[in-house]
């Protein structure tokens, strides 16, 4: 085929809220392009799309289905997703591979609650847009109200494209089309093409798929204005789903978005933990319905399964694709599986693996003390199709406990958290600013840490272990969510600091702040849209309240009235069923994931949950310190008294006295001026003026002060043992030097002590040699005795350092909660100094 006659390849996804006859207009579509010599319908059971038993049974779809057509210029793959809240994970999926969506409605309904999350979703896809406003020959709204209320809820750029003159609307979408359109009175069909693409226009058609009305516009339409993509050279492809075909082969479900993929072609690919795989492409398939024709090369374009893949997964990138959107949806209830007697809990769930792996909204949790298992789900219907399919696939009968909420937990000020881990030969200390975040927002994670406080591989771990795993509230253990974390410092041992010493004073950091705020408990909320007769409004307002509901003022429908809102999950039960009983059928319930918010009943979820955060010896906020040569735990509201840093916040807490840090500052600087003269640094931060609140301030963490053991450091450090055999004074000097480029690049204050005690008649010395301070000690004074009082004046600053090996004054700096360094370890420190320096300023 000549290449300019070439039917382009269009992947359109169907979706829609229950009801809206999405399954009806995709047969409808398929009859009109000839791709089926019959119409298929829902009630007749022969649709080609449900096809699966379950499917036919609840006359609803489950799984997202593929079905091929083809037009005038394009080759199109329908995409049909479920309509079902509790099924929207699979309609999410598969939106990362639309070229674009027909987003179908009830005219009889108009907007429901779930339309309005489809709209939200296909906006973050960025997927163009085009409304099918079906069962118009019902009674219900007219066109010109549905137009209105589809302007004012999505877009002005909402068009009827089923009037003749569209031009001045469209142009009226785009500032430089409608300067163009002034001057020559048209608009071309690419120019429209061009905002349909970048979601500026979305075309609307009004029909009914029953009758095939406005299905044929609807074809052409797509045919003459859905985008017209370009694909990448070098291969790339987009994973959306995982499942398994009757003969148990896992498919790959992929939309090939560059490039060409041939059957025995090897793919190289990380798995979702990370390992590399490497493996061949046993078969292409492309499907339609349940069939699906072998091919042994696929082009850029085309969705497909393939087989021979182990280790891909739904979202995953290939090849030279960048990395997809995370989904939104994520299950809201908690069940407990049970199995018949004698049936191996751990069998079953190694073949429930397969089904989490094919539905990233399944979640499952192994209890292994009590050996159960339990699934997280989003509600009823999902679990009673998932006993189905374990009963048909696996041969499993199971039954499942009445669920309980999946709770999630926030605060509502900002702490700081501090975690201190220090059991013998192990060091790390971490402080945590937690604050709230939006709602919705998740966990973000960010350093505020200067490098010079806290080395960056050691940050980076901290911050790897924020987000490793799943840390849990302290009102009834469930996870934490819409929050910053902010590593603000953190200390680590020259020596004895490991990794998994930052994993626990990062957790017990979290916890600890979590202890202290005024944590709040959150829980799923449903947006909804009820419909009932006129006369029953009341009930169901009334209904909505006793949920724990909140409603907007009703909307009358002809002879029904709409209401919309939202709605815990937990005042659901079984409300949609006790809808349909009350009305006889006639009204309706829809519903629609509204994310996390306060808890409407708190109180008795947390005196149901008897949660205590202290007795969680996984979670625990407590901290290890290191006293008489073993780790000792200090409890959470003691750490603040024990830790070695400083405070970043400049907050009082309730039942702890800090002092006045500002004071402290100020002291410090008073003993170093009186000791040393005028000080170049200054140590402290004046407190700025004219805000009156200045209830909390971020610290900048304090330069750290070292004292060095002088003669220890020279008989102890081998180059300037031997040169102290033969002059000392220059054994000095070099010391000196040493540790004056040492100070200026880290930037501290540091003190070198000379032990002078056995001179006679030695009245001491203190001098200044470039940056640092020097002490000659007077007759009968140690090195260790001035260091100690020394200490014993500015240790309770928490940022002092001595370094030194002599076991006396090692002692004293440890009772003054000063970290000792010993000669070897400063060694180390200022040869490392000395090698930064030289790949900082490029020197040999």
């Amino acid at each position: 085929m000549d290449q300019k006659t070439e039917k382009t390849v269009c992947n359109i996804g169907l979706l829609a809220h229950v009801d809206a006859g999405k399954t009806t207009l995709s047969e409808a579509l398929l009859y009109a392009a000839g791709a089926r010599r019959a119409l298929g319908r829902v009630d007749h059971g022969d649709t080609l799309l449900d096809s699966d038993d379950l499917e036919r049974r609840r006359g609803i779809t489950i799984f997202s289905k593929l079905a091929r057509l083809e037009t005038a210029h394009r080759r199109i793959t329908l995409v049909d997703t479920p309509g079902h809240v509790d099924f929207s994970s699979e309609a999410e999926r598969a939106m990362g591979v639309l070229d674009c969506a027909v987003l179908v409605f009830s005219g009889t309904d108009g907007i429901q609650a779930h339309t309005l999350t489809l709209w939200r979703q296909l906006e973050r896809y960025q997927v163009p847009v085009f409304l099918f406003l079906n069962k118009m020959d019902l009674p219900g709204k007219s066109r010109e109200d549905l137009m209105a209320q589809l302007q004012k809820t999505f877009s002005v750029g909402c068009i009827d494209f089923s009037q003749a003159q569209i031009d001045e609307q469209c142009a009226l979408c785009d500032e430089a089309l409608l300067e163009n359109y002034l001057l020559t009175g048209r608009v071309t069909e690419a120019q429209v093409q061009g905002l349909i693409a970048g979601r500026r226009v979305f075309p609307c058609l009004f029909g009914s798929a029953l009758k095939m009305d406005g299905v044929e516009d609807l074809l052409e339409l797509l045919d003459r204005l859905a985008p017209r993509n370009s694909w990448k050279a070098e291969f790339a492809a987009r994973v959306y789903k995982i499942s398994r075909d009757p003969q148990g082969n896992r498919l790959t479900w992929m939309k090939l978005t560059g490039g060409r993929l041939r059957v025995r072609q090897g793919l190289r690919y990380a798995n979702k933990t990370g390992e590399a795989c490497e493996e061949k492409i046993q078969q292409l398939r492309i499907y339609s319905g349940e069939k699906f024709t072998p091919v042994e090369e696929a082009n850029a374009g085309e969705i497909l399964a393939v087989t021979g893949l182990t280790g891909t997964y739904a979202g995953q990138s290939l090849g030279a694709e960048p990395p997809m959107e995370t989904m939104e949806t994520e299950p809201v209830m908690t069940y407990r599986l049970k199995l018949p007697k004698g049936d191996d809990p751990v069998t079953v769930l190694g073949k429930l693996r397969q089904l989490e792996e094919e539905d990233p909204l399944l979640k499952l949790e192994w209890d292994e003390c009590l050996k159960e298992i339990r699934l997280r789900l989003m509600g009823r219907v999902q679990i009673q199709v998932l006993g189905s399919i374990l009963q048909e696939r696996f041969g499993i009968s199971a039954e499942f406990d009445e669920g309980r909420i999946f709770y999630k937990e926030t605060i509502a000020n900002t702490v700081e958290g501090v975690g201190h881990f220090e059991p013998l030969r192990h060091y790390a200390e971490v402080h945590l600013l937690l604050e709230p975040g939006q709602r919705g927002s998740g966990l973000v994670f960010s350093t505020r840490c200067p490098v010079d406080v806290l080395e960056p591989q050691y940050q980076n771990l901290v911050l790897t272990h924020l987000a490793e795993r799943i840390h849990l509230g302290v009102l009834t253990g469930a996870p934490i969510t819409d929050m910053k974390i902010t590593l603000l410092t953190g200390r680590a041992h020259v020596k004895h600091t490991e990794g998994g010493d930052f994993r626990q004073a990062t957790y017990r950091a979290v916890r600890q702040g979590l202890m202290q705020a005024e944590s709040v408990l959150l829980e799923p909320w449903y947006a909804f849209t009820l419909t009932v007769p006129a006369n029953q409004v009341g009930r169901g307002i009334t209904d909505i309240r006793v949920m724990g509901g909140e409603a907007e003022p009703p909307e009358q429908n002809g002879e029904f009235a709409v209401l919309r809102g939202r709605l815990p999950v937990a005042g659901l039960g079984d409300y949609p069923q006790e809808v349909a009983a009350y009305t006889q059928g006639r009204g309706s319930l829809q519903l629609s994931p509204a994310g996390y918010d306060v808890c409407h009943n708190a109180e008795e979820v947390i005196a149901q949950r008897a949660y205590d955060p202290e007795a969680d010896t996984a979670n625990t906020p407590d901290s290890v310190f290191c006293a008489h040569g073993s780790g000792v735990i200090v409890k959470w509201d003691h750490v603040f008294e024990q830790m070695h840093l400083e405070s970043a916040l400049k907050v009082d807490r309730p039942g702890l006295i800090l002092g006045n840090l500002e004071s402290d500052d100020r002291a410090l600087e008073a003993i170093l001026r009186r000791e040393f003269g005028e000080q170049t640094t200054t140590l402290y931060r004046p407190k700025e003026r004219g805000d009156p609140q200045e209830k909390l301030v971020i610290r900048s963490p304090r330069k750290t002060t070292w004292i060095v053991d002088g003669y220890n450091m020279i008989f102890c450090w081998a180059e300037l043992a031997d040169t102290a055999k033969s002059d000392l004074s220059a054994a000095r000097r070099h010391l000196l030097n040493d540790l004056s480029s040492f100070a200026g690049f880290r930037k501290c204050t540091l003190i070198v002590v000379f032990d002078g005690y056995k001179v006679p008649g030695n009245p001491g010395e203190k001098e200044r040699f470039h940056n640092i301070s020097v002490v000659y000690t007077r007759e009968n004074q140690t090195a260790d005795a001035y260091i100690e009082s020394l200490v014993e004046e500015i240790g309770k600053n928490d940022q002092v350092k001595v370094a030194t090996s002599d076991g006396l004054i090692q002692l004293s700096s440890l009772r003054s909660g000063v970290l000792r360094v010993s000669a070897r370890e400063m060694d180390e420190e200022v040869r490392r100094a000395k090698t930064e320096m030289r790949k900082l300023y490029g020197q040999k």
